[in-house]
């Protein structure tokens, strides 16, 4: 299944998460926090959003930082996707 945002909706994929401290303890999945660090899966074409134009600045495969509680998460054919706005992303991580 394809996932094709609308208007300034980007869906990304979160990067995997270290399950080890720098001292070398395991991190149980219940403590580890929300991952902030993605990438770009899909992009929305941008448009007039609230009268004002939305130029898309990222692209599929683009690595980011976004906001700690941006967006929503679901799940398509197994894989754990989040939708957020192109607003709540902070950074282009190269």
């Amino acid at each position: 299944m394809k996932v094709k945002p609308l208007f300034d909706k980007v869906v990304v994929k979160a990067l995997e998460t270290e399950e080890k401290t720098g001292s070398g303890f395991i991190l149980p999945a219940a403590s580890q926090e929300k991952q902030q660090m993605a990438e770009i899966v899909a992009v929305g074409p941008g448009g007039v959003i609230d009268g004002k134009e939305v130029v898309m600045q990222v692209k599929p495969g683009d690595k980011i930082l976004y906001s700690k509680y941006a967006g929503s998460e679901f799940k398509v054919d197994g894989q754990e996707l989040t939708i957020i706005r192109q607003s709540d992303i902070l950074a282009i991580v190269e």
